[in-house]
């Protein structure tokens, strides 16, 4: 994994890049995933998310995305910008109304569908990051 390293070179972090448009929805998911340990990354676009991408890629885990938002580009965009250029990074991809298929998402996502109980959404992101990492 790309988790930052402490004093003695074992990871102690992991981190995700988390991109929601929906301010309410974006704060309740970082607090979960901090609650369990994660270090995160909010964005309210896929604009501002591919920003963060091309300074900190290295240090991403997971990147954690909605598909419909508004913005120069959606997150169906960002996930398939991410996998071209960073596939090292587990996409996992939420969204109400669209699948990875139906967006166009070409690269290997896991998928939750909205709205999502909080049981589901930690059990997925675990497996994304631990699946992804021994591949």
């Amino acid at each position: 994994m790309n988790s930052m390293p402490n004093g003695n070179g074992q990871a102690t972090t992991r981190l995700i890049l988390v991109v929601e448009d929906d301010p309410t929805i974006l704060e309740f998911l970082c607090e979960i995933l901090e609650e369990e340990g994660f270090v995160v990354e909010p964005r309210e676009s896929a604009d501002a998310a591919l920003t963060f991408l091309e300074e900190s890629a290295h240090y991403v885990d997971l990147l954690l995305t909605d598909i419909t938002m508004p913005g120069r580009i959606d997150g169906a965009d960002l996930a398939n910008l991410t996998g071209d250029r960073w596939p090292q990074i587990p996409l996992l991809i939420m969204s109400g109304y669209e699948t990875p298929e139906s967006a166009g998402i070409k690269h290997h996502a896991s998928f939750i569908a909205k709205p999502w109980a909080l049981g589901q959404m930690l059990d997925l992101v675990e497996s994304t990051v631990k699946n992804h990492s021994i591949n």
